[in-house]
C-alpha cells in the first residue's frame, strides 16, 4: 500500500467518523424534541391555575344551608323570643323580628352586602367598596369571588341571613319598651355601620382576617356584636316599668322551646353552611355543632339544678343556645373532644352571667342577650386559640399565628375589638335615632297597656 492510498484510507475513516457522530446527535435532537412535545401539555398543565367552575352539588347544599338560617330567623327567633316575654308584648316582639328581617335584606342589596364583601382598595382593611351596590354585576352566570364553586346570587342570599338575624337578636335586651319606628331606624343603620364593616374587617378580606382571627360563622361578627350591642341598648333605654319589684316571667315556654329546636335544626345551616361548599368542613361544623350544644345544655341544667334544686326548661334551652353561639366561631377549627369542652364552659358561663352578673351589675336584659350571646360569643371565640391546636384535635391556627399563645392573642384582639366598635358606635346611632324620632321608648301608658295594643293594634290571645 502507498503512503497516498494510506491516506485515503484514513481520511475515509475519519469522514466515516464524523458521518456517524452526526447521526447520532441527529437522532438525540430528534428524540429530545419528541420528549420535550409530549412534556409540554403536563408542564402547562401544572403551571395552569384551573379557572372556577360551578359546582352543583355545592350550590344545592347552599341554597338549603340559606333556608336554614331562613328558619333559625323567622319563625326560630321569633318564637324562642316571644315566649319569653309577657302576653301583652308577644306580637311586638315577633313583628320586630320580622320586619327587621325585611328592612335588613334592603339595606343589604343597596350596599351592604358590597361594602362587606368586595374589595376595598384604598380601605380595604376596614371597608369594601361600593362596587357590588345595588348588586351591579351579579348575574346568573356570575360566580361568587370568595365562594367561586356556587353563583355569587346564592352567596349574596346566604350571607344576607347572617346579616338579618344579628339585629334581629338585639330584640332581646330592650324586649317591651322601644318605639317600633326607632327601632326600624336604628336597625337599618346598625347593619350598615356596625355590620357590614366587622363582616368585612373578619370575613371580606379586612384586618381582622388578615391578622389570623379565626370566626368560622359568626363567634365575633354576629354574637359578640349583636350582644354587646345589645347591653348598650338596654342601658340607654332604661328599664322596664316595674323592673325589680313586679314578676315579669315567660308567658309561654311551649313557644319558646320549639323556638329553640328550630334554632338548632337552622343553626346546621348557620354553622355547616359556613364552609361554603358540600366538603369533610362542613361535615366537621355539623358534628362539633351537635356535640358542643348537648353538652351546654346539660351543663346548664346541671348547675341550676344545684343552684336552685331543680331543673327548668328555660334552662335547658337557654344552655342549648349558650352552646350553639359558643361554637359558631369554633366549629371548623376545633376538634371532637374540643367541641365539647366549649359546652361544658360556656353552660355554666352563661347561667351565671344570667343568674348572677345580671343582679350584680342591675342592668335590665330582657331577654339575656348579652348574657348568652355576647358571653357565649366571647367564651367561642377565645376558646379556639387553644381548641384549635393541631395538637389538640384541632384544625389549625390561623394565618401568621404557630402556636397557642399567638393565636389566643389575636382571639382576644379581635374580641376587644368588636366589643369597642360595636359598643361605640351603637352609643352613637341610639342617641342619633332618639333625636330624629323623638326619643327611643314608648311611654309609660303604652308600656302598661303592652306594644301589642300600643303599637299595633292586636292582641296575640282573646
Amino acid at each position: 500500500m502507498t503512503r497516498f492510498d494510506s491516506c485515503w484510507f484514513d481520511i475515509g475513516g475519519f469522514e466515516t467518523a464524523k458521518a456517524e457522530t452526526r447521526r447520532r446527535d441527529t437522532l438525540g435532537a430528534r428524540v429530545s424534541l419528541a420528549l420535550g412535545l409530549l412534556t409540554m401539555p403536563v408542564l402547562a398543565l401544572a403551571d395552569a391555575t384551573p379557572a372556577p367552575t360551578l359546582n352543583s352539588g355545592d350550590t344545592a347544599w347552599m341554597l338549603t344551608a340559606t333556608a336554614l338560617v331562613i328558619l333559625m330567623t323567622i319563625p326560630g327567633l321569633a318564637l324562642f323570643y316571644g315566649g319569653m316575654v309577657r302576653s301583652k308584648n308577644v306580637l311586638s316582639v315577633l313583628m320586630q323580628v320580622f320586619a327587621i328581617f325585611c328592612v335588613t335584606t334592603l339595606v343589604w342589596a343597596f350596599f351592604g352586602y358590597s361594602i362587606a364583601f368586595t374589595d376595598g382598595h384604598a380601605t380595604q382593611k376596614f371597608l369594601g367598596s361600593f362596587d357590588r351596590a345595588f348588586l351591579s354585576g351579579i348575574g346568573s352566570a356570575t360566580l361568587a369571588p370568595l365562594a367561586p364553586t356556587i353563583p355569587e346570587s346564592v352567596y349574596f342570599m346566604f350571607q344576607l341571613t347572617f346579616a338579618a338575624i344579628t339585629p334581629g337578636l338585639i330584640v332581646g335586651a330592650f324586649a317591651e319598651r322601644m318605639k317600633f319606628s326607632a327601632m326600624l331606624l336604628f336597625m337599618a343603620l346598625w347593619v350598615a355601620a356596625v355590620y357590614a364593616p366587622i363582616a368585612h374587617m373578619v370575613w371580606g378580606g379586612g384586618w381582622l382576617g388578615g391578622l389570623g382571627a379565626l370566626d368560622f360563622a359568626g363567634g365575633t361578627v354576629v354574637h359578640i356584636n349583636a350582644g354587646i350591642a345589645g347591653l348598650v341598648a338596654c342601658l340607654v333605654l332604661g328599664k322596664r316599668r316595674g323592673y325589680g319589684t313586679v314578676a315579669m316571667p315567660p308567658h309561654s315556654l311551649p313557644l319558646t322551646l320549639i323556638g329553640a329546636t328550630l334554632l338548632w335544626v337552622g343553626w346546621f345551616g348557620f354553622n355547616a353552611g359556613s364552609a361554603v361548599a358540600a366538603n369533610g368542613s362542613a361535615g366537621l361544623a355539623m358534628m362539633n355543632t351537635q356535640l358542643a350544644t348537648a353538652m351546654a345544655a346539660l351543663s346548664w341544667m346541671g348547675v341550676e339544678w344545684m343552684a336552685k334544686g331543680r331543673p327548668s326548661i328555660l334552662g335547658i334551652a337557654s344552655g342549648a343556645v349558650a352552646g350553639l353561639v359558643a361554637i359558631t366561631p369554633a366549629c371548623g377549627a376545633s376538634g371532637p373532644m374540643g367541641s365539647i369542652v366549649i359546652g361544658l364552659v360556656v353552660g355554666a358561663a352563661c347561667y351565671w352571667s344570667v343568674s348572677s352578673l345580671k343582679s350584680m351589675l342591675g342592668y335590665d336584659d330582657s331577654l339575656d342577650a348579652f348574657g348568652v350571646h355576647c358571653v357565649g360569643g366571647i367564651v367561642g371565640a377565645l376558646a379556639i386559640g387553644i381548641t384549635s391546636a393541631p395538637s389538640l384535635g384541632g384544625q389549625g391556627f390561623g394565618a401568621g399565628n404557630a402556636s397557642i399563645g399567638a393565636q389566643f392573642t389575636t382571639q382576644a384582639i379581635a374580641v376587644g375589638f368588636t366589643l369597642v366598635y360595636s359598643g361605640a358606635v351603637t352609643f352613637i346611632l341610639l342617641k342619633l335615632v332618639g333625636l330624629f324620632t323623638g326619643g327611643l321608648r314608648v311611654s309609660e301608658e303604652e308600656e302598661s297597656e303592652g306594644l301589642d295594643i300600643a303599637s299595633h293594634g292586636e292582641r296575640a290571645y282573646s
